[in-house]
């Protein structure tokens, strides 16, 4: 590959890329403020059980896996 030409980035690299400049562009602040607002929009939308069953379920799910996880150990 012609030296002037980058290799294509991956997903994750563009991410972490984009991720870092707004970082520096905005601040850690940033970040916090619109996962409060983005929280607070989800509560009003769907109210307090939906973060009820979606924890219920995120716990299952974790169950599930380590099981699975003992299980292949025994194999």
């Amino acid at each position: 590959m012609p030296e002037d030409r980058k290799a294509p980035m991956t997903v994750r690299e563009a991410g972490r890329k984009g991720g870092e400049t707004t970082s520096k562009k905005h601040g850690r602040g940033f970040y916090e403020s619109i996962g409060r607002k983005g929280g607070r929009t989800v509560s009003e939308k769907y109210g307090h059980e939906h973060f009820e069953e979606i924890g219920r379920k995120g716990g299952r799910k974790v169950a599930d896996l380590i099981s699975r996880g003992k299980a292949a150990e025994t194999r």
